[in-house]
């Protein structure tokens, strides 16, 4: 069975210190309460969420999230070695969204066999992460299959794999509970779960752009069960299209109800939406929304141990300055990422492991390599 997510202590360095900032002086006074809140233990709150989205002091903000990793992870930015795979891009919902997955009538579609899979791993990878269409003609047996020959082919490394669509997906065309649906995945080798599909919990924003995807509660219930039988996951949000700033904090705060109910996230990614070649009309989220965003998540979400900084959707640079924003984390080399460069995302579609050494450098942070579960494989120095 995998392990749960241990808390921010098990991983600090025993030579890493919170830093004692000075306070700062802040330019937008509803910072200088949410400063004084925090300095109390108190818990910050929507209107908190709000003002820190919205606050023109940019600095400020960068200021209280910084202390706030800082006092978690020291000076520390973990990342991993890994690669992304997805099986398939044929798909039976139809996202708005959505410039990777096509219609099982489509005949650009694509489907990998398992040797398909099998030849893009290789033995020094510490982690496969493994998100994929729904696809009309593949069986739940598939699937487990998937991930039982890479476990045989690969036993050392952690597969993450199957976000709570696909789970729910697997339950309904095998008539099985998700709870059977994850006893079985867990026996052919499942470590953990992405956070892919949140999209944004609102039922306004999914009727609009994701009717046919689960909505909030059965996404949340996926990774509930997820976490009660030991599977520890990632959470999501999809960020910079039609949905509100309060829509926005309420998706924050409903990851924190439930990580206060069943605890086993281990990181919470904002990802940037891709205009791509959809035809939806939406506002193209500014690399400062980002920052913000990510800054935000660092102090609602206090629960949740990591923020990434990923850059495949907030750009390399983006995601470096983000480091000082309140990311602890730049999530990994990924080398064949498809889903964001579907919609023309302008990152690299992966990276070697001495760009993000340089990336998290650049930051004046310390980069430290992981697996999976966020054990520490190796630290590396400060300077190169």
């Amino acid at each position: 069975m995998p392990t749960a997510s241990p808390g921010p202590e098990a991983f600090l360095h025993p030579g890493l210190r919170p830093e004692r900032l000075s306070d700062p002086t802040f330019r937008d006074p509803a910072l200088e309460t949410i400063a004084k809140k925090l300095s109390r233990g108190e818990r910050l709150d929507k209107t908190d969420g709000l003002a820190m989205l919205a606050t023109p002091d940019v600095n400020g903000l960068a200021t209280l999230a910084d202390r706030r990793k800082t006092e978690l992870w020291g000076d520390q930015v973990f990342f991993v070695f890994n690669r992304q795979i997805n099986p398939t891009n044929a798909c039976v919902l139809d996202c708005k969204f959505c410039d990777y997955a096509l219609r099982p009538s489509n005949p650009d579609h694509y489907a990998m066999s398992i040797d398909d899979i099998l030849g893009r791993i290789t033995p020094e990878l510490r982690e496969i992460h493994i998100v994929s269409g729904l696809h009309h003609r593949w069986k739940f047996e598939y699937y487990v299959d998937i991930i039982r020959q890479i476990r045989l082919a690969f036993p050392k490394i952690q597969i993450k794999a199957w976000t709570a669509v696909e789970i729910d997906f697997f339950a309904k065309i095998s008539k099985k509970s998700i709870e059977e649906v994850f006893e079985i995945l867990i026996d052919a080798g499942l470590n953990s779960m992405p956070g892919g599909g949140a999209e944004v919990f609102s039922e306004r924003v999914r009727q609009e752009l994701f009717r046919h995807k689960i909505g909030a509660d059965e996404w949340l219930n996926v990774h509930r069960i997820a976490h009660q039988m030991g599977i520890p996951t990632n959470s999501t949000i999809l960020y910079g299209h039609i949905e509100t700033m309060e829509e926005r904090v309420d998706h924050m705060l409903r990851l924190r109800e439930l990580e206060d109910e069943a605890p086993g996230f281990l990181a919470f990614i904002p990802l940037e939406f891709q205009l791509g070649y959809s035809n939806l009309r939406a506002r193209s989220a500014s690399a400062v929304d980002g920052l913000r965003t990510v800054a935000t998540s660092r102090l609602l979400l206090d629960n949740i141990p990591h923020i990434k900084a990923y850059w495949v959707m907030l750009g390399e640079e983006t995601a470096s300055i983000a480091l000082n924003f309140g990311a602890s984390d730049m999530d990994g080399t990924i080398l064949e990422e498809k889903i964001a460069h579907a919609a023309k995302a302008e990152s690299p579609i992966g990276v070697a492991r001495d760009r993000l050494l340089h990336l998290i450098r650049e930051a004046g942070k310390l980069p430290v390599e992981r697996d999976a579960v966020y054990n520490v494989v190796r630290r590396y120095p400060k300077e190169s």
